[in-house]
């Protein structure tokens, strides 16, 4: 099947509010935590970069307008 014009399927950034971020964060902080001892080493690598992505987004965003 084929897409339209702004379907979700689009190849595009999905937008976060802040509050959205930082519960992504602790999401996936929970889930480097609860990770066996026999899990790759690779996905830990993965998820210490995004909770590190989200992080420098969270900081360098604009403060929220009032």
């Amino acid at each position: 099947m084929r897409s339209f014009e702004g379907q979700f399927s689009d190849n595009r950034p999905i937008r976060r509010s802040p509050q959205e971020k930082k519960k992504l964060i602790a999401e996936l902080k929970e889930t480097l935590a609860n990770l066996k001892p026999s899990a790759a080493p690779s996905l830990r690598t993965t998820l210490l970069a995004r909770i590190k992505e989200l992080e420098a987004e969270l900081a360098s965003a604009p403060p929220p307008r009032r």
